[in-house]
Formats: C-alpha cells, structure tokens, sequence
C-alpha cells in the first residue's frame, strides 16, 4: 500500500466501498523501506475510513527461497486473521494473495474473489525473468500454470482489467462469461480534473520547469523500462522534434534522470529538450496539465492482452490526447473516443504519420475528460466491485 499503485489502484476503491457499508481488514506485504517512510500517512489514510491494516514485510533473499517463505507468513497471518474477525469474503489482488484466498477457503470455506490484474504466470516468462530453456523455470511455470486454473475454477468470481483479459478467460481457460467481471485500472477523477488547473498554474509550472510559455510539451508519466519501451518513445520525440523544432519531452517520474538523459542523447536527443521531474501523487496532474499530448508505448506480448495502464485515465482525466499502440483495450478506447493516435508499427514512418494525424486532431479536453469518465471514473469501478460482492454474498 505504501507504493504508487496501492495509493492509486487499491485504497481509493476500499474507501469508496466502505461508504457503502462495508468493513476491511487490509493485509499487505511491503518494502521495509517505503513502511518507514510512507506507513504512517497510508493508515492515518486508512484508519479515516475504519480501515484496519495489517503489514508483513517483503524478505529478498536467498532467492525462491525468500518467496516461499513470504507466502507462508502470508498464510499464517491471514489464519489469525480470520480466526478473529470471521470474515465473509476474501478480495485477492493478483497471484500472491490468490494462493491465501485458495488456501483459506479450502480450510474454512470462505469465497474469494481472484482480482487477478493480469496472467501473471505468462508476464514471468514475457518479461524474460523465467526462462523457460532452464529446466528450473520451466517447472516453476507448469506449477504456477496449475495453481492459475485452480484460481479460475475454485474463485467465486474473477475481476479481469480488460475485455480481452475476459475473452482469453473464456476461450483458452473455459471460465463461464458470467463468473468474470471488467473493471479497468480506475482514475480518481477528483484528483485528475483539468478544469482544476488554471492558465496562470500552467504558466508557473512551465517557468519552473524552464520551458517558454509557448513551447509544445510531449510528456511520460510514471516508471520506464520493463514492459515501456523507452527507445521507441525517444525515437517518437525525434521525428516529433524534425516536425516541431523547440518541443519539449516531460518526464514524470522517480527513475534515474541521467539514465533517462542518456539514452535521450544517444537517439540524437539534445539535453536541453528534455526535462525530469519527480512528483508525489498530488503533484502529478499539475505537472501534467502542461502537456500537449503523452505517450506510452507497451510491449506487445500474450500477457499484456489483460494489461490496463493506470496512466491512460488519469491522462484522460486531464484531458490531453494520448500516443500509444494497441495493448489490452487502450487501442478501443482511444480510436473510439478520439483521444489520440494509435501507432501500429514502430518506424520513422509510422511516426510521422500519427505526429500528421495528431497535428490535425480536433478534440477538445472536455470531450477527452467525458471519455475517462465513462471508461475510468473509480466510483463506477467501485460500484462494479460492490456488484460482484453482492453476487457472492449478497
């Protein structure tokens, strides 16, 4: 809870859910680090919904080794847990907490709903951290691809983030359309509503930034590397730059800022085009409100099929358009909604065509913001999630 996602895709819909009667016990495992530093904000934040939060703390090594072990203390704690408060329910988010959901509703029969976020098993092997030509991962990935169908066939309901999530759901694994629910990464349209930056906002946070008041600003938000292909967004930028000789690439972010300078140079990228500035969450829509468009591009893989950026409604949210390719259902969204361009092959070409595209797009904010709040308003995915407690406890 004490990480960007917890604070942005996990207590906002617990706090809205408790508005609606419900009580959480809340029980996560963290980085000792972020504890320390964030624990005591996240449950005062908590504890102001009465909201009860149980910690355990992340152990890194020896490697396999360490994980296994966080799983069981993981068990153990939630034993406790409902030994105590006899709960009716069990909310897992993802694989981890899905292997104690399992484990407690065969021990005591509770139901539990299997928030899967994404195939986790498959995103192992995408990613590259198991390969499956060592004999080791691969027999780590036939255990888990086990443990995965007996998530889907033992849960009371799965929560997909995407419709093609639900699709491959149905056809590759045989779950029954009516046992799957879409609830996409939700924003918190409160938080991120352009209307509540004005001009002069703009204006200083531009000056801050060292950017003239006049000067085009493509902007990324959040972590690179990993599944975001950062070459391919700094090659984008260059093509940008030919066509739009004084734009400005905004990265925000809490990665390396030389790192990310770097590799800026090396396509060719002058320093002084680029500007990185970290932001807390309160910070971002400020820093955002600035951009004439943001990009993500996303590798294409079989896992990111059930993939939802978080950064596309809150990007939507403030009502600038978005370059992107086609993952999950961010392609659908943004060609149905006309908040942007979608790029389909990563070439000079290709970019030159979605920066001619964007350069002629008529879309105002207010027309994007409509389109996050139908698609992203977390009040809505909150009442989504209320719906699923109700078909498994009524």
């Amino acid at each position: 809870m004490t990480d960007p996602l917890g604070q942005s895709q996990v207590i906002p819909y617990l706090r809205e859910l408790t508005k609606q009667g419900y009580q959480f016990t809340l029980l996560s495992v963290e980085k000792k680090e972020r504890l320390e530093k964030n624990g005591t904000l996240i449950r005062n934040i908590l504890q102001e919904s009465g909201i009860t939060w149980e910690t355990l703390l992340f152990t890194s090594s020896p490697p396999v080794l360490s994980k296994l072990y966080d799983q069981h203390q993981l068990n153990k704690k939630a034993i406790q847990l409902q030994k105590k408060e006899k709960f009716d329910l069990i909310h897992c988010r993802s694989y981890v907490a899905a292997a104690t959901g399992l484990h407690l509703n065969r021990k005591f029969s509770i139901p539990f709903l299997f928030d899967m976020r994404g195939f986790w098993v498959d995103e192992r092997v995408d990613s590259g951290l198991w390969n499956l030509s060592n004999p080791l991962y691969k027999y780590f990935y036939k255990v888990y691809k086990k443990k995965e169908q007996a998530y889907f066939s033992s849960a009371a309901h799965i929560i997909s983030l995407t419709e093609k999530g639900k699709e491959e759901l149905i056809t590759r694994y045989k779950v029954a359309a009516a046992k799957i629910s879409v609830i996409p990464c939700c924003a918190d349209l409160e938080l991120f509503d352009y209307n509540k930056i004005s001009s002069s906002d703009k204006e200083q946070t531009k000056e801050q930034l060292g950017i003239d008041p006049a000067t085009r600003v493509l902007s990324y938000l959040g972590s690179l590397g990993g599944w975001y292909m950062t070459d391919e967004m700094l090659e984008f930028f260059a093509v940008l730059k030919k066509n739009i000789p004084d734009s400005i690439f905004l990265f925000i972010t809490h990665d390396n800022k030389e790192q990310i300078i770097h590799k800026g140079i090396q396509k060719g990228i002058d320093r002084n085009a680029m500007r990185v500035i970290p932001a807390s969450r309160n910070e971002v829509p400020g820093y955002l409100s600035i951009s004439d468009w943001s990009i993500f591009f996303i590798k294409d893989l079989y896992s990111k099929k059930a993939s939802s950026p978080t950064k596309q409604g809150e990007i939507m949210a403030m009502g600038i358009p978005i370059i992107c390719n086609d993952i999950g259902d961010t392609g659908k969204i943004i060609t149905g909604s006309n908040a942007g361009i979608v790029v389909n092959t990563f070439s000079t070409a290709s970019y030159q065509s979605a920066i001619d595209q964007l350069l002629q797009l008529q879309v105002s904010p207010g027309k994007i913001n409509d389109a996050a709040k139908k698609h992203f308003d977390l009040k809505n995915g909150a009442d989504e999630y209320e719906k699923s407690y109700k078909k498994i406890i009524g």
